[in-house]
């Protein structure tokens, strides 16, 4: 790892995701939200815990733009997930940040972290973008991401609905 790492995203987990998203928006001015779903439609080669997730499951994100930093909203919706495991331990609040990692690094920071000790709880693949979710909570309180950063689909949608993009 080197000193030009870039930290691109907060998130936080959600009971409403629509509610957030209209409370981030009134109270402090963050969007426009892009609205996505995340089900085995739309996620390839997801994994808990190295072994590929065989059940059904569904979370929807919102992701709005601040500066360069994306903020991040992810709220369960169908099936066991670290984040309904997260709201049913914490209620809402920061789960985790992402960095961007090139794609030629993953494999040699992947290999960093688990030398230090820190596994891969979550990876997967939506659109080019490549994330995996390290098990740092134990030892700093929030999961971090790194990834790849990579070009993902068209958002279902956008709140609030009349912002351009």
């Amino acid at each position: 790892m080197n000193n030009k790492r870039k930290i691109v995203q907060i998130c936080v987990v959600v009971r409403d995701i629509q509610k957030s998203m209209e409370k981030y928006w009134k109270i402090l001015g963050i969007g426009p939200w892009d609205v996505h779903t995340f089900s085995p439609e739309t996620v390839r080669e997801f994994t808990l815990h190295g072994q590929p997730m065989t059940k059904p499951f569904k979370f929807m994100l919102a992701v709005a733009m601040l500066g360069d930093m994306q903020f991040e909203l992810i709220q369960p919706v169908e099936g066991l997930s670290l984040y309904e495991n997260f709201l049913k331990e914490k209620g809402e609040g920061f789960h985790h940040i992402k960095e961007k990692v090139d794609d030629n690094d993953i494999e040699e920071t992947l290999e960093k972290f688990k030398q230090r000790g820190v596994d891969v709880i979550v990876s997967g693949k939506f659109g080019e973008d490549v994330f995996y979710y390290l098990n740092t909570e134990p030892t700093l309180g929030i999961i971090y991401e790194i990834g790849n950063c990579g070009k993902t689909r068209a958002p279902e949608r956008r709140y609030p609905p009349d912002m351009p993009k």
